[in-house]
């Protein structure tokens, strides 16, 4: 795992181009601690800093191939390279090194850019051909490893991270007011559009071809649903998701340094935990959250199978300080606003692994997405049964039975439940149906928008766009799979895996690695009839099949408890104190973001007693995370390892 950046285009000197190269490349280096390198040719430019994993002797980037034709800054882990490799060489190619990134030069001087279709990892990456002289950008299928892009002065940059790019002399950070309605409606922005205006994303599964004059961008595979969809006897479509959840997972624990586990206390890490038992050499080591407040802790669980695999389980305790504490620096390295506190302790989390020497981690994230096993496919599932007999007060009563853990929910009325529900329900056909009640709640923090955003934003309907990206087969799927496909399309790259996966583990130097986001499964996953992965009100029916036998009941048939923090309630102690600040009538008025008198409101009403439901827990962090985002980017006024001053 590392960090690239580079540039494309005329009027650097020699010096200038170094120098710049070296700036966005240091501004990475807690993606890659272990080495540096630097490679200039006529109107071109390569960084890297390394995290080294495989091939540490000889895995020096930018490497070039033996011709000197091909150089290649290279982010992220190709984990059947040792196939390809083998393939490679039946064919006539002679290897200088044992790292995954000559196999990608290999690949590429073969196939030209259809090489990606061929990879099978987690990557992105710039690859410099002098031939045709072109620049070409690649990002993994699923989009777990980040790379932006931009254009000024008449060259064209990229990164890993935006921070690369803000390195640039005349490149300033400026909050798009799209991004954040997009980033307060579906908790990012949609790709490739970031938090930064005028600064891209290149979006998942796609290649970007740069050359003179000419910029070519196009996917190059896509997920889709019900493609010869299966009709197998009972137990061989858990047959085949057991064997190849096995080899996906065999595959990442490749490396030459040692590889651990998050072990969460779920079904999913617990899965991989135990695929990945007997095949760890010196034994597998996991490393798990826990929380003060008994509502979201999970230790327990983890206790279980940690016990039942005979393994060393570590588990970092976060209380509300420690959270609030790490917040800032959280969303330093997310480079966008956030709605939930979630993503700062596995921030804590990963510098917690990193101090016990461990470099990469097995994640269970991504089982979700592609075997429906949040609580908003059940959820949408019931809202369209509600929908057949909108007068029922019976039907109502089972959404009760899907969020057993939202204890003020338990509560409500059969015509509250209905009410809060029922958005959309008049209209099963809309294509964003099953996920109108979280963007419902989640608008709510765009009440506090300022006049100017408002002005700015006028006309402006994020819906309509998310809508406007949906392929032309979207219709005909099931609504289960429209489901799917907008939360692994658009949550899962723009927040799961960034938020929550990729930033948040390479500020501290931890690469994450996802058996169930092994395209090979999540292709085969989507081939799945849709009641094989929800029957009933069962979610992931058929990995939980899979796992029968091998996780303790207790695992193997706890219901989905999503990963959750407290959220506004951690900013009311003293560790919060200094960002509480940032959200006092003054400090808004300062910034012109939101509205001061609502958002001190809003401030004082948490003050009195703690926030209660996801809309105004929702508001206040996402009005927090912009005002810290705000200070950090486009004032560069908040340090992010020392106590803030406002």
């Amino acid at each position: 795992m590392c960090a690239i950046a580079g540039f494309f285009g005329e009027g650097l000197s020699p010096r200038e181009a170094n120098g710049l190269l070296k700036s966005m490349a240091d501004t990475l280096a807690h993606r890659g601690p272990d080495a540096e390198g630097l490679f200039t040719g006529k109107g071109v430019g390569l960084a890297h800093r390394r995290l080294a994993i495989v091939g540490l002797s000889d895995g020096l980037q930018p490497m070039q191939s033996a011709d000197g034709d091909l150089c290649l800054s290279y982010n992220g882990e190709i984990f059947n390279h040792l196939e390809l490799r083998a393939d490679l060489e039946s064919r006539g190619h002679r290897f200088r090194t044992g790292s995954d990134t000559e196999v990608i030069l290999h690949l590429y001087d073969e196939m030209g850019p259809d090489c990606v279709e061929m990879l099978n990892g987690d990557f992105a990456f710039a690859l410099w051909d002098r031939r045709l002289r072109r620049l070409m950008l690649a990002r993994d299928r699923m989009g777990v490893r980040p790379l932006y892009h931009t254009r000024h002065e008449g060259r064209f940059y990229f990164a890993s991270e935006v921070k690369g790019l803000l390195e640039i002399q005349g490149i300033e950070a400026k909050l798009d007011p799209i991004a954040l309605d997009q980033i307060f409606t579906f908790w990012a922005p949609l790709a490739p559009r970031t938090a930064f205006e005028g600064i891209k994303e290149l979006p998942p599964a796609h290649i970007m071809l740069v050359e003179e004059g000419r910029v070519e961008v196009r996917p190059y595979w896509r997920l889709e649903f019900g493609l010869d969809a299966h009709t197998a006897p009972n137990g061989e479509d858990t047959e085949e998701i057991r064997a190849l959840l096995s080899d996906a997972t065999r595959i990442r624990l490749r490396a030459d340094v040692e590889v651990g586990a998050y072990l969460s206390g779920g079904l999913d890490s617990a899965l991989i935990t135990t695929l990945a038992t007997p095949l760890a050499p010196a034994g597998l080591r996991s490393f798990g959250i826990g929380f003060d407040e008994e509502e979201y802790d999970e230790t327990p669980f983890q206790s279980i199978m940690a016990s039942r695999l005979g393994i060393r389980h570590e588990h970092l305790v976060c209380g509300q300080d420690e959270i609030a504490s790490a917040f800032a620096d959280t969303i330093y390295h997310t480079e966008q606003p956030v709605l939930r506190t979630a993503p700062a302790p596995l921030h804590l989390l990963s510098r917690f692994a990193r101090g016990k020497g461990i470099k990469a981690v097995l994640s269970g994230e991504g089982a979700d997405e592609i075997f429906a096993g949040y609580d908003i496919f059940r959820e949408a599932r019931i809202r369209r049964f509600c929908a057949r007999q909108p007068a029922s007060r019976l039907r109502p009563h089972l959404f009760r039975r899907i969020y057993p853990y939202l204890t003020t929910l338990q509560k409500q009325t059969p015509d509250y439940l209905g009410a809060f529900f029922g958005v959309g329900a008049d209209n099963p056909e809309d294509p964003l149906f099953s996920h109108r009640p979280r963007m419902r709640a989640t608008t709510g923090a765009k009440l506090f928008f300022g006049e100017a955003l408002r002005e700015r934003l006028k006309g402006y309907d994020a819906a309509d766009e998310m809508a406007s990206l949906l392929p032309p087969e979207f219709t005909r799927w099931h609504p289960l799979e429209q489901a799917q496909y907008l939360e692994t399309r658009f949550l899962l790259p723009g927040y799961i895996l960034s938020c929550q996966g990729d930033r948040v583990a390479m500020a501290h130097s931890i690469e994450t690695r996802y058996p169930f986001l092994d395209h090979r499964l999540v292709e085969a996953a989507a081939r799945l009839r849709p009641e094989t992965k929800l029957r009933g009100l069962r979610e992931k029916h058929v990995l939980r099949e899979a796992a029968r036998d091998l996780l303790p009941h207790e695992i193997a048939n706890r219901s989905k408890q999503p990963y959750r923090a407290p959220e506004s309630v951690v900013f009311s102690g003293e560790a919060g104190a200094h960002l509480r600040t940032l959200l006092s009538e003054r400090s808004i008025g300062e910034s012109g973001l939101f509205n001061p008198r609502a958002t001190a409101k809003l401030l004082e009403k948490g003050q009195r007693s703690p926030l209660a439901g996801f809309r105004d827990n929702a508001a206040f962090v996402g009005i927090l995370s912009t005002e810290i985002w705000h200070r950090h980017f486009t004032h560069k006024t908040m340090p992010t390892a020392a106590p803030l001053a406002v």
